[in-house]
């Protein structure tokens, strides 16, 4: 045991700043003085209300109750999402969170496909999907029979507010209060402590800034600095709207592009998320309004919540004794649902680096180094949505499928389209079934595939298909209907 508890304080609440809390009470309480600063009167974006399945594991961590955090948050399962009007108008595919087929230590199950479809014996890539073919059949069942990979649509503020409670079970200190100014020592300049407008001092050892784009201390206080990604992703604003829900909610995310951006749609139990995104430069925000309004179903219960945000990161998620998390470390837009990911990935790496006692250079550039590399691998995949188009309807889409892109996924989409190789880093996010999903489904379509399947028969090979099919299709008949599973498994009250 530390002679001392170690001072964190958190500047922020909403879902960064309790998830933050949360975690840290829960490993690291008994040596820890937690204590997060928050003010009524900010509000939060609270629009990360997709999630992808890591979310999972980090519960686990957490000792949560799936069942319980689902009723508190009226949440929903989501088993991936459908892209509309994508590669062209008129046309969908569907990123799911499943594994297709069955791989060989060789080669990937892509090859296999690939050569059946060439003979005119393979069904629709997805069709060896289990979580592909239940989302669209709008079916969905938690069993051992049956396993499916599976993440969640959530009510954010309700997922703050139950984060919260068990954070502060666990010792958490919040403070109400609007910050006044951040002292920072004179010497090292190193946050000090915080000054609320109350004139309340609260120091700390580690400051964690959750206060959202503005990153009053990473940004404002330490002006680390920001590298922006508008010119690979043109988006730059958002308008949120929730809905009254007006048939029974799906499995999966909905985005579907527009002529200058896309919109979302994500189903709770008790409502539905609606928002879309766009560039200012390609579309005003009164024609974003009329468009996003006149493209929803149900009563509208919130006024619109618009936006602004520039796409990157800050040049350093750690800098000093202050680590920026969720909006304040950087903003990727929502298109693959990584926001509340990408929180709980940093305080894990947090919890992992953890420093004992003083704080030490290398630890915190082996944070950096961490989080740049997971900022970078994601952007890329998300740039790929907006490069690999056909789309040539607007001067949006035209820019988009002409831009310059960065180096490394230029080569993945080349090492793809000449070959069907998805070349996943390790400790990537995004598996191999994501990048496939994603190239087959914006048009990219390898050329050649492994000489190893040719060592099939054409009659072995269709069997191999119809059995990984067969497969799926018997899985399929175990799983109930969705809304019946969360009416038995985690209805609201």
């Amino acid at each position: 045991m530390l002679n001392k508890k170690m001072k964190i304080v958190i500047a922020g609440g909403g879902t960064a700043g309790w998830i933050a809390a949360a975690a840290l009470s829960n490993q690291m309480g008994e040596i820890l003085d937690v204590t997060l600063v928050e003010s009524q009167e900010i509000g939060t974006i609270g629009v990360g209300e997709a999630t992808i399945p890591p979310m999972r594991t980090f519960h686990r961590l957490l000792g949560i109750n799936e069942q319980e955090f689902m009723r508190a948050t009226n949440a929903t399962f989501k088993l991936g999402i459908q892209f509309e009007n994508w590669k062209q108008i008129g046309e969908k595919y569907f990123h799911s969170f499943g594994i297709t087929g069955k791989q060989t230590l060789i080669t990937d199950f892509i090859h296999f496909w690939l050569r059946g479809r060439e003979l005119g014996i393979a069904n629709e890539f997805g069709d060896y999907c289990l979580e592909y073919k239940a989302a669209l059949k709008d079916r969905f069942s938690i069993n051992d029979q049956a396993k499916i990979n599976y993440a969640f649509h959530l009510d954010a503020g309700r997922y703050a507010s139950f984060l919260r409670a068990r954070a502060e079970a666990r010792g958490v200190k919040r403070v109400e209060g609007k910050i006044a100014e951040v002292q920072q020592n004179p010497e090292s300049g190193f946050i000090a402590s915080l000054k609320m407008d109350s004139g309340q001092e609260i120091p700390g050892d580690l400051f964690l800034d959750c206060t959202g784009m503005r990153g009053l201390l990473i940004e404002q206080t330490l002006q680390t600095g920001f590298e922006e990604w508008g010119h690979w992703l043109p988006c730059d604003s958002a308008i949120a709207i929730q809905t009254e829900s007006t048939t029974p909610a799906v499995p999966y995310t909905k985005s579907i592009a527009h002529h200058a951006g896309w919109r979302w749609k994500i189903p709770l139990q008790h409502r539905v998320g609606n928002g879309l995104v766009f560039s200012g430069q390609h579309l005003s925000k009164d024609e974003a309004l009329n468009m996003l309004l006149s493209s929803v179903d149900g009563k509208v219960l919130t006024e619109p919540n618009v936006i602004k945000f520039k796409t990157g990161r800050r040049k350093k998620s750690w800098n000093k004794n202050c680590i920026a998390m969720g909006l304040a470390s950087g903003f990727l837009e929502p298109l693959e649902s990584t926001s509340i990911h990408m929180i709980m990935t940093a305080v894990t790496r947090l919890l992992q680096l953890f420093p004992h006692g003083e704080i030490r250079q290398s630890i915190v550039d082996e944070y950096n180094a961490q989080a740049e590399s997971e900022f970078v691998r994601i952007r890329d995949f998300i740039i790929l949505h907006y490069k690999a188009t056909e789309r040539d309807d607007s001067p949006f889409w035209r820019y988009c499928k002409d831009m310059e892109i960065p180096v490394d996924l230029k080569h993945r989409m080349e090492l793809f389209k000449d070959f069907g190789k998805s070349n996943q880093v390790e400790g990537e996010l995004f598996r191999l079934d994501s990048w496939t999903q994603v190239m087959l489904g914006q048009g990219i379509v390898p050329s050649s595939y492994h000489p190893i399947v040719e060592l099939m028969s054409e009659q072995e090979l269709q069997n191999f298909l119809k059995s990984v099919a067969a497969e799926v299709d018997k899985n399929i008949g175990m799983l109930s209907t969705h809304q019946d599973f969360i009416n038995k498994y985690c209805g609201a009250m």
